[in-house]
């Protein structure tokens, strides 16, 4: 798989093309882009998916609290472990956003030498969304590309989206999350030196330092599968929150994780996170040692959880 990080250095013939956020690549995502990839391959033709950063609806709604699942490198490798063959990531702006719909195609037209484009059912693209899918089919003829339209993607009768994901996520529902996902919802961080506070407690934690602009899931204690770049998966006890044991001023959250059996040191290292459960609620405890035998049942329930894990 090829990754791009603008339209301008592509250059191909005959390209079949989808386009979209595909954040967190969910069920949703792959029911679209597994037949794409296994049509454009019995065709013969390059398997080429376009999104772009930032989000659009960062640049347009002015979107600021944290919002991704997935980075865009994150994002590529999903992608291209579904088959497809060229990834681009075109930087979203007011100028793109400004385009005409037809500007926008024959762009992609000179670029790809686009043959075919799958698309969602409520899929629009251009100034206002003046490119709905009557307009594409429009300015196919014109310009020599066909349009195939895909139906919405339901589990149990809702249809998957990145948002449904996401409110599930700030809820802490993160089986549901996964359901949804395909997998467990995953995030990685830098760990970072702390305050010592988990090592006082008999506990000792890894501080992740997570991209600003990455969901996590809302406060609470998690079990999860703790994974370091360098080698080696752990069960872990995570807790998203403020501490309100310790902290009487909230700061943002931290993700701070607990990883059964692990002797060693962290810090520097990268560690991903796979949330599996949430255990309980984050509260305050009148003392250190109360929070402490309340993490002792917290590992407990983590290790019982982990048992049935493979």
């Amino acid at each position: 798989m090829q990754h791009y990080r603008s339209l301008e250095g592509v250059h191909l013939q005959g390209a079949w093309l989808t386009i979209g956020a595909f954040d967190g690549v969910h069920l949703g995502h792959r029911a679209i882009i597994e037949p794409f990839v296994a049509e454009a391959h019995a065709a013969g033709a390059p398997a080429v998916v376009l999104t772009f950063f930032p989000h659009p609806s960062v640049v347009l709604q002015r979107q600021q609290r944290p919002f991704y699942l997935s980075t865009p490198e994150e994002k590529a490798e999903l992608l291209g472990a579904l088959g497809v063959d060229v990834v681009i990531t075109h930087r979203f702006n007011r100028r793109v956003a400004a385009l005409s719909a037809r500007a926008f195609m024959e762009r992609l037209k000179a670029h790809l030498g686009l043959r075919m484009l799958w698309v969602g059912y409520d899929f629009a693209l251009g100034r206002n969304r003046e490119g709905d899918i009557p307009t594409l089919k429009r300015l196919g003829e014109e310009l020599g590309y066909q349009v195939h339209v895909m139906e919405a993607v339901t589990l149990n009768g809702e249809v998957i989206s990145s948002s449904r994901i996401r409110t599930l996520l700030s809820a802490g529902q993160v089986e549901e999350a996964a359901r949804l996902l395909g997998r467990p919802y995953q995030v990685t961080g830098k760990v970072v030196q702390g305050d010592g506070r988990g090592r006082q407690l008999g506990f000792p934690t890894a501080n992740l330092k997570i991209w600003a602009r990455r969901m996590v899931p809302g406060p609470g204690v998690y079990v999860a599968q703790a994974r370091l770049a360098d080698g080696g998966t752990w069960g872990a006890v995570v807790n998203v929150g403020v501490r309100p044991t310790f902290e009487a001023q909230p700061r943002a959250p931290w993700v701070e994780a607990h990883l059964l059996g692990f002797q060693g040191d962290l810090y520097g290292r990268c560690l991903t996170l796979a949330f599996l459960h949430r255990l309980r609620e984050e509260r305050p405890f009148p003392s250190p040692e109360a929070l402490a035998e309340q993490i002792r049942r917290d590992v407990r329930r983590a290790e019982e959880m982990l048992a049935h894990v493979r």
